[in-house]
């Protein structure tokens, strides 16, 4: 019996829609090219292990399933490979190319705190692709007038009248959202990470000397929270690039959180020699 590709079409586009709902992650691969295959059929590879859709051959659906999941390991946006590249006795769709791109929301930033630091990473994460919430307590260091450049006119701006709730409602269920706490002090930096902590979202940092850190994780231990929740919290927030003004710090911490994203190690890609 014919695979009626649109209704195959439109199943792929409604778990798509499912998977950017929830937050989760997938793999959608693509004929591109074939003499053999049907150009444009696709099949969706959840990391759920799910599938939908149809590449038009079972040998090719398995293998093209495993090489997903090895695609979503090395965190790629989108890479072409022919078909004869898979294990497995493909050998008659040789001449077959196809795309995988990684589905998932768009990466989206919490920004707790809009001091200098805060700022500056607000306007620069923006730039870089992330979605961004600016939160701060003081309304007059969120006013829109203050982020007018190209790349923070879509800051999402929030004067907080609760550190937490603020927090809790920016982060939603946390999935692809990366939470910077550079607040003023003590008692915002606590609010802020009871609440991230509760939210559970892919990245926690917050700045700070160790001390000034560890006095905060230190609170939150007494409290009852999760040791390994703790333990998973980048304090002092960022990379060592040697930053110092808050433009560099900035910098340091968004290399720090694209690096967790990416599966980046934060290191020197080349290695350099004295003579």
């Amino acid at each position: 019996m014919a695979v009626d590709k649109t209704k195959t079409s439109n199943r792929v586009s409604d778990h798509i829609r499912i998977v950017l709902a929830e937050g989760s992650t997938a793999v959608l691969v693509t004929v591109i090219e074939s003499c053999d295959l049907k150009t444009g059929a696709k099949l969706l590879a959840k990391s759920s292990g799910e599938t939908t859709g149809d590449l038009g051959d079972p040998k090719l659906n398995d293998a093209a399933v495993l090489e997903a999941s090895r695609f979503l390991l090395r965190k790629e946006d989108a890479r072409s490979s022919r078909v004869d590249e898979f294990a497995g006795d493909l050998a008659s769709l040789a001449d077959s190319t196809v795309l995988f791109e990684r589905v998932e929301k768009e990466p989206r930033l919490v920004v707790a705190g809009a001091g200098h630091v805060g700022a500056s990473l607000a306007g620069l994460a923006s730039l870089v692709g992330y979605r961004v919430t600016l939160i701060d307590d003081r309304a007059e260091f969120v006013a829109r007038e203050l982020f007018a450049s190209p790349s923070e006119r879509d800051v999402n701006l929030v004067a907080a009248e609760s550190w937490f709730e603020a927090l809790r409602d920016a982060i939603g269920n946390g999935r692809a959202v990366s939470v910077a706490i550079v607040t003023r002090g003590h008692k915002q930096d606590e609010d802020c990470l009871r609440a991230s902590l509760s939210a559970n979202p892919d990245y926690i940092g917050m700045i700070g000397s160790k001390r000034r850190t560890n006095i905060v994780l230190d609170k939150l231990r007494e409290e009852g929270f999760d040791q390994e929740q703790l333990k998973k919290v980048r304090a002092p927030i960022g990379l060592d690039i040697g930053a110092v003004s808050p433009e560099e710090v900035a910098l340091a911490i968004l290399a720090e959180i694209v690096a967790e994203r990416r599966g980046g190690t934060g290191g020197s890609l080349s290695v350099w020699r004295r003579a």
